[in-house]
């Protein structure tokens, strides 16, 4: 086993060994977040299939088109123990009955957590571009992501232009608070999260009468369906603030890090030169 493959593998979960000759395994990844990063680094004859959820445009985390150029799978162990890989890479909430299965089978299981912010993210793709034993992919997407960072952010601050004050509001009023990928990234595009600074964490709720009473300058919008608003979202008593822009946001792009950044990035960014 190379000594890279290794030290990719000690900072993951316990899982049993690799093959030998597994300097560059076949992997099988069944998360769209990881998906979207082992497309970038692995090669395409190594990567033996990607999550479905990839092939959905409604939960895929990186271009549909490329995601249907390789197999998918739903994470059944049938249908990973077909694929035949040395490695399985998935979230942190795969089910005790598919790690025990694994396990029998000698199938390494690299499970990767929610980045909560952009340099977790970076280290998570160098982890996985380690493991696929590419490790110059993995800094190649690294420079990508901080490139689409450094065009996006905004110009050197001062108290005349101060950060655009902003909430990420889900369908029903939840929204993403301290210690998450998106309050990172608001904060390098120019922006200050209106949920972080109330104190709110992830996934809390934040009710229309609150919003209502003390507005912010930006509602990103990453409700349900094609507008990417839902009834609460689309209220018209939002639409009657005055000095309140609401905007699409969409829901793929709020919680994959990897090459997702750099959408995400460059979609904040837009939206911060929108506002007045």
């Amino acid at each position: 086993m190379g000594a890279a493959l290794a030290s990719s593998l000690i900072a993951c979960a316990p899982a049993p060994p690799l093959p030998p000759a597994a300097l560059h395994p076949a992997i099988v990844s069944i998360n769209p977040c990881t998906d979207a990063i082992l497309a970038e680094v692995a090669e395409p004859g190594q990567l033996r299939a990607l999550s479905a959820w990839s092939r959905d445009p409604a939960a895929s985390s990186m271009d549909v088109a490329r995601a249907r150029r390789f197999a998918a799978t739903t994470g059944t162990v049938e249908e990973i123990a077909a694929l035949r890989p040395d490695v399985v890479v998935s979230g942190t909430f795969t089910p005790p009955a598919t790690r025990a299965a694994l396990a029998r089978l000698g199938i390494a299981l690299v499970e990767v957590p929610i980045a909560p912010d952009v340099a977790a993210s970076e280290a998570q793709v160098r982890q996985l571009a380690r493991l696929a034993g590419q490790p110059q992919r993995g800094e190649a997407l690294v420079g990508r992501i901080e490139a689409a960072l450094a065009a996006a952010a905004p110009p050197p601050q001062n108290p005349v232009r101060p950060p655009v004050s902003a909430v990420v509001w889900q369908a029903g009023g939840i929204v993403p608070g301290k210690g998450t990928l998106i309050t990172d990234l608001l904060r390098r595009t120019g922006f200050t999260s209106l949920s972080a600074a109330r104190g709110l964490g992830q996934a809390d709720y934040l009710p229309l009468e609150r919003m209502l009473a003390d507005p912010p300058q930006v509602i990103l919008a990453a409700g349900e369906g094609p507008s990417g608003e839902d009834r609460m979202l689309a209220h018209p008593a939002l639409a009657a603030l005055p000095g309140t822009h609401r905007v699409a946001y969409a829901p793929s792009l709020l919680w994959c890090g990897g090459p997702t950044i750099i959408r995400a990035a460059t979609r904040l960014a837009e939206v911060r030169r929108s506002v007045p």
